[in-house]
C-alpha cells in the first residue's frame, strides 16, 4: 500500500513539473551566482538550469566588474541546454534588451538617456548607453569639431536620442544636442543681462577675416572688421590676439537669434568730428597710402580719416594706367582736399593738383611759333604724336607735314622714334591739345611770296615750260599754270608755241588759293582789264573808234 502510494505521488510530482511553465529561449530570465571560477560566474536560472557568463559582462566599460555570489542577477536565455547539458546564457544580451525597453521609452518621451563613450569607429565613436550600443556621429560631439576626444572617453554624461532602429540594432545618439541646450539657456540669461550701447569685458576666442568672435561670458558675440578702429584695419590680427581681454560696446542684440554684435571704436572718440575743421578744402596734406584699387588710392589723412584719390585725380599725364603704377602702399604723398561730405564720411582728395598743370606750364614756355624738339611717340592715321617736355604730347596733323606732299604721303618718310623739330601752332588747356606744325619751320614760302598779291594784281612770271594744254610759269619762286585758253583774248593767238622757256609775262591773278597753295594766272584777263580801262578813259566802242585807235591814244597821252 505505502509502495502504491509512493508511485503515485512519485507520478504526481512528475505529472506537476512537466505541467510546469519552462522558460521560453530568447527571454530575460532571474537567476543566482551560485560560485565564481575561472573568469566566469555560475548562475542558476531555476528549473534546474545552470549557465555560465563571463564576469566582464558585468562590468561598465572602463570599470571592474561588480559581481558577487548569492546575487541575483537578469540574464538572458539564448538556450536551455548545450554539449554539456549547461543553459546557454548572456548577461549582455539581457542588459541590451532591458536597455532597449528604456530607450525606447526615452526616445518616445524626448528624454535624455546617460552614457558613455567607450570606442572610436570610422565617422564618430561608440556609446554604451547602460547595455545597448550606439553610434556617436563626429559631428554630433559638441558644437565646435573636436580634435581630441581623448578627455571625453569614458565619461557618464547625457546624451540625445537622434534616431533608433530596434529590428536593425541601431541607435544614433547626439552629445552636440544637450550642449546647444543648455547653451541657448545660459545664452538667453546672459544675453538677459546685456542692453544696447552697454559697455562690457569680454575675451576674444576666435579671429577670422571679416572679425573676431568674443566671449562675454557664456555667449559670443561678434566683432567685426570695420568696427575695431576708426582707421582701417586690413585683418582683425593686426590689433587684436586670441585670449586677449577688451573692453567693447554692445552695438545691437537679435532677442531672436541670439546674435550679439560688439564694436570697440564706438568707445573711442570720432576722428570725423573735427575733420572739416582740420581740412579745409584746396589745403594741401601729407597722408600714407593705405590701399589700391581700380578706381584709385586711399590715403590717410590721420588714423581714422582716409580720403580717397580717384584715377582721374592722380595724373595730369597717365590717363589710362592703374593706380598701382602711380603710387605704391605705404608711400608717403602730398595730397590737396577737393570735397568733404560729413554725412557720408568721405573725403575727396586729388594728388594731380599739388603739381602746376603740364599744359599752363608749356602754354607760359612756349607761345606760338616757337620752335620744339621731340621724339615720335606715336603714328596714327591721322598724324604724328610727338613727346614733349612735362611728360606731354603734342600733334602734327596730316595737313602740317609737309607744304609741297600730301600728308598721307610725307607721314610715311617718319619712324616711331625719330627725333624730329616743329614749330608750335596753338595750345588749348582746357582740352589739353597742342598743335604742332613740321611744315612751317621754313617758314610760309607761299604766303611770303604772294603776301602783296591779291585777286586783280598784275604781275610778271617767267615761262618755265612749254606744253600742249598751257604753259608752265613761276612767280617768287612759286609754280602756276596758266592755261591755253587763258594765253590770249584772241583766239588766234592761244598757241603755246609762241611762248619760249625764260620769257616774262604779263599776267592778272584771277585766283589766290592758300589751300592748295596755286595762284590762278591770265593773260587773256589781263587783256581784257587793259581794254575794260581804256574804253573808259578814252572812248567807247560804240563811237565808231576802233581799239587801236584808242590804245593809240593811250599811248600817246602816256608819252
Amino acid at each position: 500500500m505505502a509502495q502504491n502510494v509512493s508511485m503515485e505521488d512519485f507520478e504526481a510530482l512528475l505529472q506537476e513539473s512537466f505541467e510546469m511553465d519552462t522558460p521560453e529561449e530568447g527571454s530575460v530570465v532571474k537567476g543566482k551566482v551560485i560560485a565564481i571560477e575561472a573568469g566566469q560566474a555560475i548562475i542558476d536560472v531555476g528549473y534546474k538550469m545552470e549557465g555560465r557568463v563571463d564576469l566582464k559582462e558585468f562590468a561598465n566599460p572602463g570599470e571592474a566588474p561588480e559581481i558577487a555570489v548569492g546575487d541575483e542577477v537578469e540574464v538572458f536565455l539564448r538556450s536551455a541546454e548545450n554539449a554539456r547539458g549547461e543553459a546557454v546564457i548572456s548577461r549582455e544580451m539581457a542588459r541590451r534588451e532591458e536597455a532597449w525597453d528604456r530607450l525606447e521609452k526615452a526616445y518616445a518621451d524626448e528624454e535624455r538617456v546617460e552614457g558613455a563613450i567607450f570606442g572610436r569607429v570610422k565617422g564618430g565613436f561608440t556609446v554604451d548607453l547602460g547595455g545597448a550600443v550606439a553610434f556617436l556621429p563626429g559631428s554630433q560631439v559638441d558644437v565646435r569639431p573636436v580634435r581630441d576626444a581623448g578627455p571625453l572617453m569614458g565619461l557618464k554624461q547625457p546624451f540625445q536620442v537622434l534616431k533608433m532602429d530596434r529590428r536593425r540594432g541601431n541607435i544614433v545618439v547626439s552629445r552636440r544636442a544637450i550642449l546647444e541646450e543648455s547653451r541657448a539657456e545660459q545664452r538667453a540669461e546672459v544675453i538677459g543681462n546685456l542692453s544696447e550701447g552697454q559697455a562690457v569685458d569680454g575675451v576674444v576666442k576666435n579671429i577670422t577675416e571679416y572679425g573676431a568672435f568674443v566671449d562675454l561670458g557664456g555667449v559670443d558675440g561678434l566683432l567685426h572688421v570695420t568696427d575695431m578702429a576708426w582707421r582701417r584695419v586690413n585683418h582683425p590680427s593686426e590689433i587684436l590676439s586670441i585670449g586677449e581681454t577688451v573692453k567693447v560696446q554692445v552695438i545691437k542684440i537679435n532677442k531672436e537669434t541670439h546674435r550679439i554684435s560688439l564694436g570697440m571704436k564706438q568707445l573711442q572718440e570720432d576722428p570725423w568730428d573735427l575733420v572739416a575743421a582740420k581740412y579745409p578744402l584746396e589745403t594741401t596734406h601729407t597722408g600714407r597710402v593705405t590701399n589700391i584699387t581700380d578706381y584709385g588710392a586711399f590715403v590717410e589723412l590721420e588714423p581714422g580719416v582716409e580720403g580717397l584719390v580717384h584715377v582721374s585725380e592722380m595724373s595730369w599725364t597717365k590717363k589710362n594706367v592703374h593706380p598701382g603704377k602711380i603710387v605704391s602702399t605705404s608711400q608717403e604723398v602730398e595730397v590737396m582736399v577737393l570735397e568733404i561730405d560729413g554725412a557720408k564720411r568721405r573725403v575727396s582728395l586729388g594728388l594731380k593738383q599739388t603739381m602746376r598743370n603740364p599744359w599752363e606750364v608749356f602754354a607760359e614756355t612756349h607761345p606760338e611759333n616757337t620752335e620744339v624738339e621731340g621724339e615720335v611717340k606715336n603714328i596714327t592715321e591721322f598724324g604724328l604724336f610727338i613727346g614733349l617736355e612735362g611728360d606731354i604730347d603734342g600733334m602734327v596733323h596730316l595737313s602740317d607735314l609737309s607744304w609741297d606732299e600730301r600728308g598721307e604721303d610725307a607721314i610715311q618718310n617718319y619712324r616711331k622714334g625719330d627725333m624730329v623739330s616743329a614749330v608750335v601752332s596753338e595750345v588749348d588747356v582746357d582740352k589739353e591739345r597742342i598743335s604742332l606744325s613740321i611744315k612751317a619751320l621754313g617758314g610760309d614760302k607761299f604766303a611770303e611770296a604772294v603776301g602783296g598779291v591779291k585777286r586783280g594784281s598784275i604781275v610778271t612770271v617767267e615761262v618755265t615750260a612749254i606744253e600742249e594744254g598751257g604753259i608752265e610759269v613761276v612767280y617768287e619762286g612759286m609754280k602756276s599754270f596758266i592755261r591755253r585758253s587763258d594765253l590770249s583774248r584772241d583766239r588766234a593767238e592761244q598757241r603755246p608755241e609762241r611762248f619760249n622757256v625764260g620769257d616774262k609775262v604779263d599776267v592778272r591773278v584771277t585766283n589766290v588759293d592758300s589751300k592748295t597753295r596755286r595762284l590762278g594766272l591770265s593773260v587773256k584777263a589781263r587783256e581784257i582789264a587793259e581794254e575794260k580801262e581804256a574804253v573808259e578813259q578814252y572812248g567807247s566802242s560804240d563811237s565808231g573808234a576802233s581799239l587801236g585807235d584808242i590804245l593809240g591814244a593811250a599811248l600817246k597821252s602816256g608819252d
